[in-house]
Order: structure tokens, then C-alpha cells, then sequence
């Protein structure tokens, strides 16, 4: 995938998070962690999961999903599923 595609997974990403779950979009840096930078409870991450589906087009693995830690973790992951579906 090119630089400019993953700084488009990055830039909507931070866009789209910033927006569901109201925080600064500042403070979505890639070595942040995901679950404490989103305050996310297991609720939230329901939330998460059907933003990402709605965002990106593709089905989510919640298990897989709530192994990702930071932010880098998760652009890595859209990444793989968007250029899977390629």
C-alpha cells in the first residue's frame, strides 16, 4: 500500500474517532494506546466495530480486534483488511 494511502487510513481514522467518541484528534498519535486514549469500555468497542464497518467496507473480527493495542496496531489492521479486499 502507498505512504499516501496509509495517510489516508490515518487522516480518516483520526477524523472519524475524534468525531464518535469526542476527543481531541491530537491526541490519536500511532504509540498511543487505543483503549485509554478512546476511554473505550466493551460497549464502546461495539461502537468501534460498526464505525469501521460503516468507514471501510469490511467485516471486523472483534477478537482479533481487541487484540490491537495502539494506533499504529489499528491503521496496521485496516491496512491488511482494505488491500485484502483488493
Amino acid at each position: 500500500m502507498s505512504n499516501s494511502t496509509r495517510q489516508e487510513i490515518e487522516a480518516r481514522t483520526i477524523k472519524f474517532l475524534s468525531e464518535e467518541f469526542e476527543v481531541d484528534p491530537a491526541t490519536i498519535k500511532p504509540d498511543a494506546p487505543l483503549k485509554e486514549t478512546l476511554a473505550l469500555d466493551s460497549l464502546d468497542y461495539v461502537d468501534l466495530v460498526v464505525v469501521i464497518e460503516e468507514n471501510f467496507g469490511f467485516k471486523v473480527n472483534a477478537e482479533d480486534f481487541m487484540k490491537l493495542v495502539t494506533f499504529k496496531d489499528f491503521y496496521d489492521h485496516i491496512e491488511a483488511k482494505t488491500t485484502a479486499q483488493v
